[in-house]
């Protein structure tokens, strides 16, 4: 799946003040809805589905190429809303995430690539290009950041608690598993998916804000709530940019898995504070 890179397609960019900015803003809400403020008020979960029926219906009216792809992202948020994200590392759960998860990046690649005959959805490896000083310091600044910033969010707003408290082996390997897997499927699905699709219609910024509040609530039904967002949301704009710029998909997962690495020990830190004493401040 190492395919040419379309970062810039051909299809003619909409105005975030226009009909299909306004489709754009409904499917934002829609997730916005059923992934943050219906994990919240479990009531009004169901209302999310709203926004988003209205959405497409906008969409449909006003161009069709956009409203398929739209339909795409629609139809994965949908498949997303029926099962729970929250952080749960039991078989049966990661079994059914597992499933739900990939189907929602194999299917849009699957249905664009051959049913829609549209290279959009990419995975580029840059293969053959170094990773440029700049690159390799922005890594080693993630490590030090997530270092000294998450064992503060984490433990002073007591979000750890929203992940299960691992006491057995085998409980923290899938914790480790389970966290950087999901790590890796954010960039395939809102990155390689969700924003490219709507980068193709909507310019840099408008589609990076789009997906980054898709994003920022999905996160928020998986534990990351409080004063999560404040974290979150430069987070997810910025691995936008990062992907954008690189054109790397490995160095895009890397930050990520070096950030989700440290959301790992943090947790465990703060579940046994005494097993994993490599933080401080907290």
């Amino acid at each position: 799946m190492d395919t040419p890179i379309r970062f810039e397609p051909e299809s003619r960019r909409f105005d975030l003040v226009s009909w299909p900015g306004l489709a754009a803003v409904l499917l934002a809400l829609s997730a916005f809805v059923l992934f943050g403020l219906g994990t919240t008020f479990p009531e009004l979960r169901a209302f999310g589905y709203v926004p988003m029926a209205a959405s497409l219906i906008v969409a449909w009216i006003v161009d069709r190429e956009f409203a398929r792809d739209l339909s795409v992202i629609a139809g994965c948020l949908g498949l997303i809303s029926s099962i729970s994200v929250a952080a749960d590392i039991s078989w049966s759960n990661i079994a059914r995430m597992g499933l739900v998860l990939s189907a929602v990046v194999i299917g849009p690649w699957l249905i664009t690539r051959y049913g829609f005959k549209d290279p959009t959805i990419v995975f580029p490896r840059r293969r053959g290009q170094r990773w440029s000083r700049l690159e390799w310091a922005w890594l080693l600044f993630v490590i030090v950041f997530a270092w000294l910033v998450l064992p503060q969010y984490f433990m002073r707003t007591g979000v750890y608690l929203n992940w299960p408290p691992v006491t057995q082996w085998d409980e923290i390997v899938r914790l480790f598993f389970g966290v950087n897997a999901v790590g890796i499927w954010d960039e395939l699905f809102f990155i390689c998916t969700v924003f490219a699709l709507l980068r193709k219609h909507f310019a840099f910024w408008t589609a990076n804000v789009f997906t980054t509040i898709i994003f920022v609530s999905f996160l928020w039904e998986l534990g990351y709530r409080s004063i999560g967002p404040v974290l979150t949301i430069p987070f997810a704009l910025v691995q936008a940019f990062i992907f954008t710029r690189t054109k790397s998909l490995p160095y895009t997962v890397t930050v990520h898995l070096l950030f989700d690495a440290l959301v790992f020990l943090t947790i465990v830190h703060a579940h046994h504070p005494e097993a994993l004493p490599i933080f401080i401040g907290v």
